[in-house]
């Protein structure tokens, strides 16, 4: 089968395409400047607000003083929970100060010390949470870092910086005249965010990207979803992670939208409530669970057999251009706060049937893919781009091949543009080719409408002996629908009958109660012999190659990356 490129997808809708980051904050006060740009809640309930003219003044001091004790264009490093200072010091960082540093804020002390050193960064921003892993990089002299500064600290207190300080100095600073800052220069081609991979330490890679990278990606976003000043974003996945960074920050801020401070996974339900949030970004589990929970308690009030009702007779309606979604299921959208409209999804692949079901209830939900080296997103669904399975369509500024493809059209996925990486920090080897070209690692199709099937990673795909190839993603996301599953993870084993070939196992990690509830058993060979049964219909869908031949029962979860992915090689040296 030839090679055949696909041109990104036609803009839905209009959008402003900025240069840089400075450039777009200026145009976000401008326009938005009485607008909210964040929502707190205290500690005492209540919800507090900033408006973007307050929040950009902030970026605009706090930028000053950095270029005024010696931090024009060095690296700094961002480290903390979610919260409106991680975002502030992202941009003053970026917007014409020097080259900022987001770190995983899950790892442990170590990985964070290596990465200090790593990244060469001389100063670091961190909440109260990381004080004793910066008092240590500063007795140990880690790295380049000479300025450590606390997000939390009222006043500078034994070396250590205050932020709050920082500010009040760059306003000080701005009244007598001082313009380092708000007149600095950008190049826009040059590295100006340097993001770490997830992986271990060793592993991880230093991706380099530049404003052009991040705007472009901006700009696609801008042209592909309908967000406007008007919307609450909840910001819920990691900061340092770029999914997070560019769709729940950078583009809402770029659009006058505000964003909404989860207190973590068991407030989300909450805070949606507090926030009156409107649209959210996270990875697919999280939306699984979020519509189970909603339709078993649906079941438990006896209104299963209304809701299948009215989603049948909105579907009927549809057709003839009417959508009346929100007002049948509006007692369903109230318990998820009320005004939640947009869910985007991306990380991992998304169970089809929970995607068509949040749709169902009146949630505009879609997947998109990316990857931290293409500033993130490379493709997505949209209103009027959707397939339920695919990743939607190739960004409008982007171009993707399947690298050579097997007779089912699967191969790896490349992708070629503005928003592909400058390249890896420290790595001679460039990973994007002379022409432009960046192999993702990922297997896919691209079907004759020109939507992308993501089918798995290239490293994960089991080869048997026969040539034959197995994605795991498919086997598990099948067992995964299983009740009483919370997650599987397929590899292949040599097999005993056939030393050179591989059988086809799976590892299931399953619920206890969930198991009680539904099998009615505590029973652990019990409990062994109805999954294998549900493993055994699962192989009669499947040709014979695929069959799964052993099951290991666990209630230890799988080994992760902080985003939430199965460390493959990890997990199967535990499991073997």
């Amino acid at each position: 089968m030839g090679e055949r490129i696909c041109s990104g997808c036609e803009k839905v809708f209009n959008a402003t395409k900025f240069n840089n980051l400075k450039e777009m904050i200026n145009n976000t006060k401008k326009e938005f400047g009485n607008e909210i740009a964040f929502k707190f809640k205290g500690q005492n309930g209540e919800i507090t607000t900033m408006s973007y003219n307050d929040y950009i003044d902030e970026v605009n001091s706090l930028g000053t003083a950095l270029i005024s004790i010696g931090l024009k264009d060095k690296r700094i490093g961002v480290i903390s929970e979610n919260r409106y200072e991680w975002e502030e010091d992202y941009l003053s960082i970026i917007c014409g100060t020097g080259v900022v540093v987001p770190l995983d804020k899950s790892l442990p002390e170590n990985e964070i010390l290596s990465l200090i050193e790593r990244s060469e960064m001389e100063a670091i921003f961190y909440s109260s949470k990381y004080d004793e892993v910066m008092k240590r990089a500063k007795e140990e002299k880690v790295g380049k870092v000479k300025f450590f500064i606390s997000m939390d600290l009222d006043e500078k207190k034994d070396g250590i910086y205050s932020q709050i300080e920082l500010i009040k100095l760059g306003k000080d600073l701005i009244k007598n005249g001082a313009r380092s800052y708000l007149d600095a220069e950008i190049n826009n081609n040059i590295m100006a965010a340097m993001l770490f991979t997830s992986g271990t330490t060793s592993q991880s890679k230093a991706v380099m990207l530049s404003h052009n990278n991040i705007c472009t990606n901006i700009y696609d976003i801008s042209c592909t979803f309908d967000v406007t000043k008007e919307d609450t974003f909840l910001s819920f996945l990691p900061l340092h992670h770029v999914f997070e960074c560019t769709v729940g920050f950078l583009y809402p801020v770029s659009v006058g939208a505000n964003i909404g401070f989860c207190q973590g996974i068991r407030h989300i339900a909450e805070n949606l409530k507090d926030y009156q949030a409107s649209a959210m970004i996270a990875v697919p589990v999280l939306f699984d669970n979020m519509y189970k929970k909603v339709m078993q308690s649906i079941e438990k009030k006896g209104k299963l057999e209304t809701v299948k009702f009215g989603i049948k007779l909105s579907k009927v309606l549809k057709v003839f251009g009417i959508d009346i979604r929100r007002k049948l299921f509006k007692e369903i959208l109230e318990t998820l706060g009320g005004k939640l409209r947009l869910f985007v999804a991306g990380g991992a692949a998304f169970d089809p049937e929970i995607e068509k079901g949040l749709n169902e209830l009146g949630i505009e939900t879609y997947q998109g893919y990316g990857l931290t080296e293409t500033a993130p997103v490379i493709a997505a669904e949209h209103p009027t781009c959707r397939k339920i399975g695919s990743i939607g369509k190739t960004f409008p500024s982007l171009q993707t091949k399947i690298i050579e493809p097997d007779e089912m059209g699967i191969g790896e996925l490349a992708v070629k543009g503005p928003s592909v990486m400058l390249g890896y920090y420290g790595i001679k080897e460039s990973a994007v080719t002379e022409d432009g070209w960046f192999n993702t690692g990922d297997l896919a199709y691209i079907d004759k409408d020109g939507f992308i099937f993501i089918t798995g990673r290239k490293k994960s795909v089991i080869v048997l002996k026969n040539g034959k190839n197995i994605y795991p993603e498919e086997l598990e996301s099948l067992i995964n629908k299983v009740p009483g599953v919370k997650e599987s993870f397929v590899y292949g084993k040599p097999d005993k009958d056939d030393p050179i070939d591989l059988k086809i196992c799976t590892e299931i990690v399953y619920d206890k109660e969930k198991i009680k509830e539904v099998y009615n058993t505590e029973d652990i060979e019990e409990i062994k012999k109805i999954l294998w049964n549900k493993i055994k219909e699962i192989n009669r869908t499947m040709p014979t190659y695929k069959y799964i031949k052993e099951m290991v029962l666990t209630e230890e979860e799988l080994i992760k990356t902080t985003t939430l992915k199965i460390k493959r090689f990890e997990e199967i040296k535990k499991v073997l």
